[in-house]
């Protein structure tokens, strides 16, 4: 977008005449010798409200650097002319490249804040974003008596203007619905109005009852300052905002920041090659399972992927152009093999398109590789050694699982990755709480085998974390397709069991848990499947995809057999994010190594900025980032960027919405990185 890469005097009407003359730069055709440093920095004055917590979310996620004004501490810094700006070596400096707010004058209309922080703005053209307000001339917006109309937005389809997709927002596909989750519950409110002299719309919405649009979203370009106003209430876990957040954090920053955000999604399949257990619809427990009465393993027949099935991944992959990774368990499956006449139609199919998926090593037999488990009691627990300690799987054990499973791989010619490894159950890794520390054999056992990224639960360990000295783990998104259903018809039949009260014939474990909710009524087996758990479902998984998170999600092989109950979630998932996003936005499925590295990249990151060993400025169309010897460091900026090298200079970074950005650090010989703005 050639309008993102504006250098900062050039900025149309946020620039006054007598604001550049009191710096002694001149007028705006001054040499870039004097033009003032803009520290890549933000500024957020949160007044607690979740509006302002929203767009903190995606700075912080983003990777972006800011700095909180908490309006409800009575300690907190004034805003002055000194709080904001300074001289560093006789350049004059802005301390934030953008400030939020929770509305447009938080301080109050004419305090010496405010006038501060206006007066700061205007000298430098410093772009600030209102959270939320409501729809007033004082932004550039008529009256919703005026035309307009205010109240709940659930269920209104709203779309980005001509304007916002040649701007910021052009990410977008054009148009997106609000959240209508409950119709019995108020989920959205806004304000929906007519702009006025000044007031550009970026995102609008039909005036409902009346005639024309109404904005929601938009630029205020006044008294030499530029405000984006937006006139509805959200948090960060709602749709529409996670889908215009990204647009926000563009704005606020002009395309030019640290950190970047993408839009990730990958889904492994575990247990490849082995049959899974089938839940009992009678006795609503999975037979093989130690809390299941009478759970011999027989009375169900296991779930396993046919040929037919594999065709059908394959097929599936190419229509919609996603790659799987299958999880496998190679000594399953020969032991399948073994009892079933040791011909296996399954294994000659995937391995026939071993080149379409991605591998990773799930260990030979999917044993559990943590404590010995005494299964005398329900729940389970740790058996213990003579001395009463724990008594744990050997290190001889867990790497012969692991390096079993990668030989039989290696030499059955699959692409795998040898540093990549998902332990069955997540096991070996600490399990509360039966387990409370992870098996001390595992981290000898995974450094034996070169492991380097090892598969946790997001649901049990959301952050990455060491695993000995040289593995780290990816924690895994779980998903609500269950590996013991074969059919919709037992998917559904299992989620009433637990999702509804015992008065409805359920467990009753929805009643007793905090964290969990009961259906009104049970779901009906034959629909409820498709009609109910799918949205719900792809709903959860659309919002960690588009909130930057690259953390993959996990099912099970079971899920690809028979009704293959996975294809509808997924499905789901790309349409509605292909239905949301342009084509220069597409989602970006990695491997599992790729995603541990962008995750450890992330925690370094972080905390470089923590330690406030990060130094990044902009002068003119120059950005000089510095930090400490090793860091990789996450850089956005607008197309033609190119990046300083001791010798010339090359394109920066890869393209993506709209921009281009990338993981960098200083070229040999240079202590900064130095990027040239087009």
């Amino acid at each position: 977008m050639a309008h993102s890469a504006r250098r900062w005097r050039n900025t149309a009407s946020v620039l006054t005449a007598a604001g550049l003359l009191a710096l002694g730069l001149g007028t705006p055709g001054a040499t870039a010798a004097g033009e003032p440093r803009i520290d890549l920095r933000v500024l957020v004055v949160d007044n607690g409200d979740s509006p302002v917590r929203a767009i903190t979310a995606q700075l912080r996620s983003t990777g972006v650097p800011y700095t909180t004004i908490d309006l409800n501490d009575a300690d907190r810094p004034t805003i002055t002319d000194a709080f904001l700006s300074d001289t560093v070596n006789g350049t004059p400096r802005a301390r934030y490249q953008g400030v939020v707010l929770p509305n447009e004058a938080p301080f109050g209309a004419g305090s010496a804040e405010q006038t501060a922080l206006e007066s700061y703005e205007r000298t430098y053209g410093i772009p600030q974003v209102d959270a939320y307000t409501w729809a007033h001339p004082g932004v550039g917006l008529d009256y919703t008596s005026q035309g307009g109309w205010a109240g709940t937005l659930d269920g209104r389809e709203a779309s980005v203007t001509t304007e916002g997709k040649a701007g910021y927002f052009g990410y977008l596909d054009g148009a997106f619905t609000f959240e209508d989750n409950d119709p019995a519950v108020q989920e959205s409110y806004g304000f929906i109005a007519r702009p006025r002299t000044g007031f550009t719309s970026y995102v609008d919405v039909p005036v409902p009852a009346g005639s024309g649009r109404g904005s929601l979203i938009g630029e205020y370009n006044h008294d030499g300052r530029r405000e984006l106003v937006v006139t509805f209430a959200y948090n960060e876990y709602q749709q529409q905002f996670r889908v215009l957040a990204r647009g926000i954090v563009e704005w606020l920053t002009q395309g030019v920041h640290l950190g970047r955000a993408h839009n990730y999604f990958a889904v492994h399949v575990d247990d490849v090659f082995a049959p899974d257990s089938r839940w009992d619809t009678e006795r609503n427990c999975t037979p093989g399972d130690f809390d299941c009465v009478g759970g011999d393993g027989e009375g169900t027949t296991p779930i396993r992927m046919t040929a037919a099935d594999a065709v059908h991944a394959a097929q599936w992959q190419r229509e919609h152009g996603f790659k799987l990774d299958m999880v496998y368990n190679a000594g399953s499956g020969e032991e399948w093999k073994a009892e079933n006449g040791g011909t296996d139609a399954l294994a000659d199919q995937l391995l026939a398109d071993r080149a379409q998926y991605r591998w990773v090593n799930h260990t030979y037999t999917h044993q559990y590789l943590g404590c010995v488990q005494d299964t005398s009691t329900v729940p389970w627990s740790c058996a213990e050694n003579a001395d009463g300690s724990t008594r744990y799987l050997s290190r001889a054990d867990i790497s012969a699982e692991i390096r079993n499973n990668y030989d039989w791989g290696l030499a059955k010619g699959l692409p795998l990755d040898r540093t990549e490894l998902v332990t069955g159950e997540h096991s070996g890794l600490r399990t509360l709480p039966q387990q409370p520390d992870d098996n001390p054999n595992l981290a000898g056992a995974l450094a034996d085998n070169g492991i380097g990224w090892l598969a946790s639960d997001n649901s049990r360990e959301p952050d990455q974390r060491s695993v000995g000295g040289n593995a780290r783990t990816v924690p895994r998104h779980p998903m609500n397709v269950y590996y013991n259903v074969g059919t919709d018809a037992e998917m559904a039949d299992e989620y009433n069991w637990i999702y509804t009260s015992a008065a409805d014939g359920g467990s009753g474990v929805c009643e007793t848990n905090p964290a969990s909710t009961c259906l009104a009524d049970p779901l009906d087996t034959a629909t409820g499947y498709r009609s109910y758990i799918v949205p719900q479902e792809a709903r959860t998984a659309l919002g960690h995809v588009i909130g930057n998170d690259p953390r993959p999600h996990y099912a099970h092989q079971s899920n690809l057999a028979e009704d293959r109950t996975l294809y509808p979630v997924l499905e789901r998932v790309l349409a509605d994010y292909h239905a949301l996003f342009a084509d220069n936005t597409p989602v970006e499925n990695l491997a599992q190594s790729a995603i541990g590295t962008e995750l450890q990249r992330r925690t370094a990151w972080q905390t470089a900025l923590t330690n406030g060993t990060v130094t990044a400025y902009r002068i003119g169309d120059k950005v000089t980032v510095k930090a400490p010897s090793g860091t990789q460091i996450p850089v956005t900026a607008p197309e033609g960027t190119t990046k300083q090298l001791l010798l010339g200079t090359s394109a920066f970074g890869t393209p993506y919405a709209g921009g281009r950005s990338a993981w960098t650090k200083p070229e040999l010989l240079q202590s900064a990185v130095t990027l040239n703005l087009p």
